[in-house]
């Protein structure tokens, strides 16, 4: 009797550290008006605090409240869910309270795992004030050993089931109609405001998607060197222009790794997808399940590709020579941006595999990689400066049989070379200015409050040196995007030299890596250096 009237005592003494979970979910959220979600939450939270006030007579203290807002109530890993159960683990939480069993969990594993494991093992007190009314303190068994909140958790678990599997359908007639369902559009679009399904180009953002490319396919950097470029220009990647330039309110769990900067798996993301020639491609990846939501990838044959549902900011052509590229061995050396000159070109005419380039003597060699490495191919040797002039001549040749070129260089001038204006240029150059400007009046500024005893002297200093350094990055930036402006603006509009040199029947007088991407397929080497050139316009100019 001793021992129940001393329990009750330490109940009356208890002070409980209350934290309110208030959960708002998908459908709820369905609408875009910010204010009725805003209204629901703090409708949601109100009702929790009444309850706190009135129910609870001993000493108290509300420790936080922590919301989900939007998130799938049918797994554990929401942030402020996660956030409350830190603060359970360091003891700064014995209670919390929601509105309904729902609101914390709409897995029937969850729900069981948590209210029979995790909260009594932590000596958490757990309250759901709707129906069904939950107080783990007052009647655990009710809990441990009912019926109602088991069938009541297992009712949400399939209310959970049957919504999803409803979305999923609805989402996949979408994409079957070439409707638009993400969340948020592809860098280099935006959402039509008078169509959420449909996509419209950004103006801002595609001209740095025609640079990533041109880069790519026609001055032949590597990704990672486009990375480094776009970085030196203080273009921000794509999910710093979702948050800072469209002010949208994305989140990606990759986004502090990357801290604002471009990177080679973000250049090979926009290098490879398809949307960019203005086909809908969607369901390139899935949820396992309504309760395991890690994404898996889809195979290729199972996406949904409608054509011509949005304007292209890339032609078909272009894209296609990307992935041609892309899927050539392409590597670069150590600090070198661009690719050399043969870089995925060249193979053994015998074993079909890419041929090694190695430097000495100050002559560049190409070798049969599987000769040298494995010894099981014949010897395939050829200097870079016989090949070079071989390739040279055999392209003189093509045009002297071809005649005029003119649908060759009609589909050359297409290219983004000549689409990728130097307006989006100048726009981030004045934009560059004017921080530069901010950056040095606010340096003024400093020395003035120094001046005037409103700032010490090491505060000046310090923050002195934070500026200089943001304006030397700035005026960096600016000079790497006057040399991308100036090779921008040289190229005239009636095509380059090289298509001049082609339209009037001359010869080309120096090779580069475009006109290589752009007219030759593959080189076989065979035994004693002799090669055979496979041109991407052979058959064609033949038939001239």
């Amino acid at each position: 009797m001793a021992r129940i009237r001393k329990a009750a005592q330490e109940a009356l003494s208890m002070i409980w550290r209350i934290a309110l979970y208030i959960r708002l979910s998908r459908e709820d959220g369905k609408g875009d008006d910010k204010a009725d979600v805003s209204r629901s939450i703090m409708e949601q939270k109100k009702m929790l605090e009444e309850y706190v006030e009135s129910h609870f007579q001993a000493d108290y203290a509300v420790v936080d409240a922590y919301i989900d807002d939007g998130l799938t109530g049918t797994d554990d890993t929401r942030d402020n869910f996660q956030r409350m159960m830190e603060d359970v683990e360091a003891g700064k939480i014995n209670c919390i309270i929601v509105k309904t069993l729902s609101r914390a969990f709409r897995n029937y594993a969850d729900q069981g795992r948590y209210l029979e494991q995790i909260f009594p093992r932590k000596g958490i007190r757990f309250i759901a004030i709707s129906n069904p009314f939950v107080d783990s303190f007052k009647d655990p068994d009710a809990i441990q050993n009912g019926m109602e909140i088991p069938i009541n958790g297992l009712m949400n678990d399939r209310y959970a089931a049957k919504t999803s599997a409803d979305i999923r359908r609805t989402f996949d007639a979408k994409r079957r109609r070439g409707e638009f369902i993400g969340a948020f559009a592809p860098y280099g679009y935006r959402k039509d405001p008078e169509d959420r399904n449909h996509l419209l180009v950004d103006t801002e953002a595609a001209p740095i998607i025609k640079k990533i490319f041109l880069w790519f396919v026609s001055q032949g950097m590597s990704k990672t060197a486009i990375a480094k470029k776009l970085n030196e220009m203080g273009v921000p990647n794509p999910s710093t222009y979702k948050t800072r330039i469209q002010r949208l309110k994305y989140r990606n769990p990759y986004a502090l790794r990357s801290d604002g900067f471009w990177c080679g798996s973000m250049i090979l993301n926009i290098l490879t997808n398809e949307v960019y020639t203005g086909n809908m491609v969607q369901g390139r990846s899935r949820i396992i399940s309504y309760k395991v939501h890690t994404q898996i990838r889809v195979p290729e044959a199972d996406w949904y590709i409608v054509p011509d549902t949005h304007e292209a900011i890339i032609d078909r052509g272009t894209f296609d020579k990307a992935q041609a590229l892309h899927r050539r061995d392409t590597r670069t050396a150590p600090a070198k941006r661009e690719l050399y000159l043969f870089s995925g070109f060249l193979r053994c005419a015998d074993c079909r595999k890419t041929m090694r380039r190695k430097t000495s003597k100050n002559l560049t060699y190409y070798s049969c990689r599987t000769q040298t490495d494995k010894g099981l191919c014949s010897k395939h040797t050829l200097r870079e400066d016989k090949l070079m002039q071989a390739v040279l001549e055999a392209i003189r040749i093509q045009i002297s049989l071809a005649g005029p070129l003119t649908d060759l260089t009609d589909a050359m001038r297409q290219k983004p070379e000549s689409k990728t204006g130097a307006a989006s240029l100048d726009s981030m150059l004045k934009s560059r200015e004017e921080e530069l400007q901010r950056f040095l009046a606010a340096s003024d500024s400093l020395y003035l409050d120094w001046k005037d005893g409103i700032i010490s002297k090491a505060d000046y200093l310090r923050m002195k040196d934070r500026f200089d350094l943001k304006c030397r990055w700035v005026r960096d930036s600016m000079e790497v995007i006057k040399e991308e402006y100036q090779a921008t603006v040289k190229i005239p509009d009636s095509g380059d030299t090289y298509l001049t040199a082609f339209m009037n029947h001359q010869n080309i007088s120096v090779l580069e890596r475009r006109i290589v991407v752009e007219l030759i397929d593959m080189i076989d080497v065979h035994k004693h250096g002799q090669i055979t050139i496979h041109f991407t316009f052979a058959d064609q100019l033949l038939c001239i």
